[in-house]
């Protein structure tokens, strides 16, 4: 058994943190905010964001940073991405040498194009880092539903530790050394998941998400390998396996906030009725500048900027892309 400090108590905390409970460990959630600690000690069930999904009366809740971090063994880190540095910061008063933090966030620091666990890492040096992702909607981890995600860390013995923390019978985990290459799939990826939700919206069909699932994973490796992550990965659960539950879900945040921006909405306007951190926003820009920064085109995800910052209509984004020069699909394959 290990004891478990979950930081943060959105759907994906909770979800999680009831995984753990039941797998047998310890554990306390920690959030900042009174009412939702309030509600979870008193209900046992995040009503607003997971319900139906019942806690146990075991598990801590707590407002309590230190509590939440004491003597913990693993730090599960599950606040939105762009709460994830003033998060951090809190918690280096509390951090003790070697504790793992394993984020489970999803995006980019767009002010300094850092991936989040470079965030971590910067604030919280004494401790080991892992990442936790996948296509792994929280709605569908609380109902027990089979589930496959990926622990990347940089030492093998940390990857294969949280493996067997984490792993059950309905929640498989795979372990990858390639941390890079699975934080920039898991943030870029609700980036093209707008743009599906956008092309939803708009009332276009199957082949329009077929292809933005095909040509967005392609960016999406282009710009990761060219930043050092490996090929194999962007292939994986949390490169195309991650994109396609994002793009085809109305569970995902993205593109329901997608959607509405292609029915007409602002970006203020979807976000708001969302009601959730909608974290392909954040990270366009920080995409955008990455591509820059590595000389790689984007056309999906500039397109997307395009719509959500300049207030380009949807429709001419997309006439855009399909009238794009004419290219080989794979520039490797040889003719006879």
């Amino acid at each position: 058994m290990a004891k478990i400090g979950v930081i943060g108590s959105g759907s994906w905390g909770i979800a999680l943190a009831r995984l753990l409970y039941l797998n047998g460990h310890e554990i306390t959630v920690w959030s900042a905010i009174a009412e939702e600690i309030t509600m979870l000690q008193e209900k046992h069930e995040h009503v607003d964001k997971l319900p139906g999904v019942k806690l146990a009366e075991e598990i801590t809740f707590t407002v309590d940073l230190k509590e939440a971090m004491a003597g913990k063994e693993i730090l599960v880190l599950a606040v939105p991405s762009p709460f994830v540095r003033s998060t951090a910061k809190r918690m280096a008063e509390f951090l003790t040498e070697g504790q793992i933090v394993v984020n489970v966030a999803k995006g980019i620091e767009e002010a300094t194009l850092m991936t989040l666990s470079e965030v971590i890492e910067e604030e919280l040096p004494k401790a080991k880092v892992a990442v936790l992702s996948g296509p792994s909607h929280a709605e569908e981890v609380g109902k027990d539903l089979p589930t496959t995600i990926v622990v990347a860390t940089k030492e093998r013995e940390t990857a294969e530790y949280l493996q067997n923390v984490f792993m059950n019978q309905v929640f498989r985990v795979y372990t990858s050394p390639d941390i890079l290459g699975v934080e920039l799939g898991a943030a870029l990826k609700n980036v093209v998941a707008l743009a599906a939700g956008i092309a939803d919206g708009l009332g276009y069909g199957d082949n329009t998400k077929a292809a933005l699932i095909t040509r967005g994973i392609t960016e999406i490796a282009r710009l990761g390998t060219a930043m050092g992550g490996k090929y194999e990965t962007f292939f994986g659960l949390t490169g195309i396996g991650d994109l396609i539950v994002t793009c085809a879900s109305m569970h995902s945040r993205n593109r329901r906030a997608g959607i509405l921006i292609g029915q007409g909405k602002t970006m203020e306007e979807a976000m708001a009725e969302v009601k959730m951190v909608v974290e392909g926003v954040y990270s366009a820009k920080a995409a955008m500048g990455l591509a820059r920064k590595y000389d790689v085109d984007l056309p999906i995800i500039s397109q997307v900027n395009a719509v959500l910052f300049e207030n380009k209509l949807a429709s001419e984004g997309v006439k855009e892309l399909m009238l794009r020069d004419k290219k080989i699909e794979h520039s490797d394959l040889p003719w006879d």
